[in-house]
């Protein structure tokens, strides 16, 4: 049978795409329709945001874990997150943990090396752009990396935290990001990471200057494999 996952929710909007992955992507693998089962818990965003802005990880990690528990208790076989910026918290979170995680900057980074790629432009939050969580795995993977600048990290930050997290798509974000990621294409990098997990919402191979790492949807691709 396969392990039932749970997802650690925290933006709907990005735990959305992620569930709708793994129910739409399941039917590749197990038949018309088919797919793992899938529970999600998340507490309010606010909850989450007030210990991101006191730099409060630990905070962020116990929210996570009571998360954690819950799934566990419903039968859930191991974890994701498809929220980049609480994976500061996973070197809390993982030793207290009821039940195993699948890490998105490591699965994003096993597909960047799968890919080739050599030098990776980071997006995100503020908050995670300005974190270790992608350098650490993408530098234990041989990879250069370049991060925005400040007025790029507050731009994009605004784009993420007031209008993608409710559901506000607009061409203005959209072109902004094309030009960001430019300017990162000219500099040498050669891949970007979407790592905010709505930010797909927005950009896509089909409309992004450098080719797309789709951190929402390569951890949904990865927990259907480990469910598998």
């Amino acid at each position: 049978m396969p392990k039932h996952i749970g997802i650690v929710a925290c933006s709907a909007e990005g735990a959305a795409l992620c569930y709708r992955t793994i129910c739409t992507e399941g039917a590749q693998f197990m038949g018309e329709h088919d797919h793992p089962e899938v529970s999600m818990h998340t507490h309010p965003l606010a909850a989450y945001v007030k210990c991101i802005y006191r730099s409060d990880w630990n905070g962020v990690g116990d929210l996570m874990l009571s998360s954690a528990d819950k799934l566990a208790k419903i039968g859930a076989e191991f974890l994701i997150c498809p929220d980049n910026t609480l994976h500061q918290a996973m070197p809390y979170v993982r030793p207290r943990s009821p039940l195993p995680w699948l890490h998105i900057a490591e699965v994003v980074a096993e597909d960047a090396f799968a890919r080739n790629f050599r030098k990776i432009r980071i997006t995100g939050t503020k908050y995670l752009v300005d974190s270790d969580v992608y350098p650490e795995k993408l530098t234990a993977r041989g990879f250069e990396y370049i991060r925005p600048g400040d007025d790029e990290r507050d731009a994009i930050n605004s784009i993420i935290m007031e209008e993608l997290v409710y559901g506000i798509f607009k061409p203005e974000a959209v072109g902004y990001l094309q030009k960001v990621i430019g300017r990162m294409k000219e500099q040498g990098c050669d891949a970007v990471v979407l790592g905010c997990t709505e930010i797909p919402l927005l950009m896509n191979d089909s409309n992004s200057p450098l080719p797309t790492l789709d951190s929402t949807r390569l951890l949904a691709r990865a927990a259907l494999k480990h469910a598998l």
